[in-house]
């Protein structure tokens, strides 16, 4: 009779790592022993590195192993970089090395930084008038700015701090809502704990102001600060990437002329702009690029999504992020998407490989990453595009794909090579693959029973 297995645990948090293994194991494995063995596997030789892991995050187990690989020959305002990419999906990094290789002599890629402001709010409701509110936020803001010296005297020191503190009357929205709107520059830092210490300050300090205000006397003249916490969406905190060149420098593409490759191009961007499905899609090939550099830096790439998302949104329809034209001869191809990172703080200097990665770029500023960023998402784009509006996504792809289906079928050496040059011409599935490594063993089997 199989044992009653424990689904639920009391004081979990608190047992040692091997303690967590052990009941994990035990109560949700077939085979607990070598599921033991298996997540010990992953953990990292060095304790101490292992320790700086383990504390990234709570109840951990072990590591989870993802692909680390470089995109070389990215050409960006002048500076060459290879370029370190954090992904499991097959044919990215690929598709950003040979971008990055096409456009490195016809240019390379040229950024500019358009802004790296970023936001956090303070909401609070209150009952009372807002004119008397609106004449009393100048004192307001100067108090909110003087009590939190001593959290931004450091940042101040670097040239960034807060730069701007707004009073929002969103009633018509809500009722007795509003909001203090503040804007920050935290400088080579992506500035999330900095942020939110100064708003839950602000909102001390609110609370503080109303109750020693004689103006605002009684219980319904009282504030009620509902929540304290930076925004994600940052639309000022913006690059743009651009590459561009001559029509007749972009070659010819499968039998394609460059003046056609030009056009199906241009209109394949244009369809993303006006098509939220087709957009989607276009938005996640972008992602794929840039969240492998903000994984393999250790930045937040889902932070870095819902901006990019919310910004693709910002007209009232979901658009495609990068834009194309095509005139007077010359093909451009841009990006423009708000990217809040830092290069300094959280666990970009904490975690050896992000450390690293950082290293490998030439230890870049905030800016620099930002502008490496935008151009590995063009990058990835671009391939993305040329292959649709060429010889299909597909071709590439499967290519990648035929090979984990290979793994995956534990085949030989010589088996891989055989079946790389079959399914140069056929259609690569998971059953077509199992069929013709079936074949070639039975083969193998009567070859060999003969001899």
């Amino acid at each position: 009779m199989e044992q009653k297995r424990q689904k639920s645990v009391k004081g979990f948090s608190k047992l040692s790592k091997e303690d967590k293994i052990n009941w994990i194991a035990n109560n949700f494995f077939q085979n607990p022993t070598l599921v033991q063995k298996e997540l010990m596997s992953f953990w990292h030789p060095n304790a101490k590195q292992q320790k700086i892991l383990d504390g990234f995050s709570e109840n951990t187990l072990s590591n989870f192993v993802m692909p680390y690989g470089v995109a070389p020959n990215f050409l960006i305002n002048g500076h060459t970089y290879c370029v370190p990419m954090v992904i499991e999906e097959s044919s990215v990094v690929a598709a950003a090395s040979s971008a990055a290789k096409f456009w490195s002599t016809r240019g390379g890629f040229k950024t500019e930084i358009i802004g790296t402001t970023k936001i956090g709010q303070v909401h609070f409701s209150w009952e009372g008038n807002y004119e008397t509110l609106k004449a009393v936020f100048p004192k307001l803001k100067e108090k909110l700015i003087e009590d939190t010296l001593h959290i931004t005297a450091n940042m101040r020191k670097r040239g960034g701090g807060i730069l701007d503190i707004e009073l929002l009357n969103m009633t018509h929205l809500e009722p007795n809502y509003y909001q203090l709107k503040a804007s920050f520059e935290t400088c080579d830092s992506m500035g999330a704990n900095f942020i939110n210490s100064n708003l839950e300050l602000f909102g001390k300090t609110l609370t503080h102001f109303f109750q020693n205000s004689s103006l605002f006397k009684g219980k319904e003249q009282e504030v009620n600060v509902i929540m304290a916490i930076l925004s994600n969406y940052t639309p000022d905190c913006l690059v743009r990437a651009t590459v561009e060149c001559p029509i007749e420098q972009l070659g010819n593409f499968e039998g394609m002329d460059s003046k056609m490759f030009a056009r199906k191009f241009n209109t394949a961007v244009n369809i993303a702009r006006i098509d939220p499905y087709r957009a989607t899609t276009h938005n996640k090939g972008i992602f794929n690029g840039i969240d492998a550099v903000v994984l393999a830096t250790a930045n937040d790439f889902r932070a870095i999504e819902s901006c990019g998302h919310a910004y693709a949104s910002r007209d009232g329809q979901y658009r495609s992020l990068s834009q194309c034209l095509v005139e007077h001869g010359v093909f451009k191809f841009w990006i423009d998407i708000p990217l809040a990172v830092g290069t300094v703080g959280g666990l970009t200097r904490l975690h050896p490989m992000a450390n690293r990665s950082l290293e490998l770029l030439g230890n870049p500023s905030a800016t620099e990453l930002m502008s490496i960023m935008a151009s590995v998402g063009l990058a990835q784009n671009f391939a993305a595009l040329k292959s649709l509006v060429t010889t299909g996504i597909q071709k590439g792809h499967m290519k990648m794909h035929l090979l984990n289906i290979l793994n995956h079928m534990e085949a030989s050496e010589a088996e891989t090579k055989q079946a790389v040059i079959f399914f140069e011409k056929e259609a690569v599935s998971f059953s077509s693959v199992r069929d013709y490594i079936a074949t070639l063993r039975n083969n193998n089997q009567i070859s060999t029973l003969k001899n």
